[in-house]
């Protein structure tokens, strides 16, 4: 394997994590991308020929059990130190790793951070996709019922992301990324119903994601959460139907 100056071994670039992440609904299809929206083979240590010692198959299966050792120690390591502390022989250490399988797959620990990222929204997109589709209309609720089940089984990553561990990169790639899809389905949603929204797409879907994610950031900090997933759904309903001054406890001006 080819070196780079410090001794590291070289990654092909089409190999890397970009950290690029587009809409929720294309997210799936970037997971493997060098980056210019073209597939690459998720067998990243695979030799020319697609061939190895006991087979594609196998190499496959090693190299998603390194990915996820990697992705599980960098969230334990995080969790207990922060991430500013950690270094790559901390990750590899705890995830028992090879020092090359590491950069085989990744730049640095910051790229591991960014692709533990990408894969948390690509299964958020795809746990979202069935909810958004589920109204003309919206405002059914579902979606932000999924997502916060999604955050309670996926606890651990979404504490350390939503927190802005990672110099806030991370946080920044998550919000992006809900807001782009949020802005398209509100243009879209607009266009279905023939309406003219009052308030600018993208502007409309920074601020309704600006309020999940701090929800999302209280609900996931709580050991036990002091309100049911159903419940914070059905407030957060209300105020999206009528409005911070009725949820103040004002009427509305006659």
């Amino acid at each position: 394997m080819a070196t780079a100056g410090d001794g590291r071994p070289q990654v092909p670039a089409p190999c890397r994590g970009t950290g690029r992440v587009q809409t929720l609904s294309t997210i799936p299809y970037m997971l493997f991308s060098n980056g210019e929206g073209v597939k690459v083979s998720p067998t990243l240590g695979r030799a020319p020929g697609g061939t190895s010692e006991e087979g594609p198959m196998a190499e496959d299966r090693r190299t998603r059990r390194s990915r996820r050792a990697l992705g599980t120690a960098l969230v334990e390591l995080v969790l207990e130190r922060g991430f500013t502390a950690l270094t790559v022989e901390d990750i590899i250490e705890r995830a028992d790793v090879a020092r090359a399988t590491f950069y085989a797959h990744f730049r640095d620990k910051e790229d591991l951070f960014a692709r533990v990222t990408t894969d948390l929204l690509a299964e958020l997109g795809e746990r979202l996709a069935p909810a958004v589709a589920d109204s003309a209309v919206g405002f059914t609720g579902k979606p932000v019922l999924e997502m916060l089940r999604h955050a309670r089984e996926e606890r651990d990553l979404y504490r350390i992301v939503l927190r802005g561990e990672g110099d806030g990169k991370p946080l920044r790639m998550f919000v992006d990324a809900c807001a782009r899809a949020t802005a398209e389905e509100f243009r879209a949603r607009a266009e279905r119903n023939a309406v003219q929204p009052r308030i600018d797409s993208e502007l409309l879907a920074r601020v309704w994601v600006g309020e999940q994610v701090a929800v999302l950031r209280w609900w996931v900090e709580q050991e036990t959460p002091t309100l049911p997933a159903e419940e914070v759904v059905r407030m957060l309903l209300d105020l999206a139907m009528r409005g911070r001054y009725w949820a103040s406890g004002f009427e509305p001006p006659a």
